[in-house]
């Protein structure tokens, strides 16, 4: 039972750095130019992280519900 927990827990961190990862990747091609007025400053940076932090937690959550939800499915019939 424990052991599941940990092996859980630790699949949950490795699925939110992966989404981490690609969220940031896919962020960097958005032109922060148009929306802040300085690009390369703290503020837009600042932005950015928020930005990618938030899309991180949406896609990561969806992605494990839905793994959770199919894994339980079973339970249906």
């Amino acid at each position: 039972m424990i052991e599941s927990l940990g092996q859980e827990s630790l699949f949950n961190i490795l699925i939110s750095l992966m989404v981490l990862i690609v969220v940031w990747w896919s962020v960097q091609s958005i032109k922060f130019d148009l929306f802040v007025r300085d690009p390369d400053g703290v503020k837009a940076k600042s932005l950015m992280i928020i930005i990618t932090i938030a899309l991180s937690h949406m896609v990561t959550s969806f992605l494990l519900n839905y793994l959770n939800w199919s894994t339980n499915i079973r339970f249906l019939f």
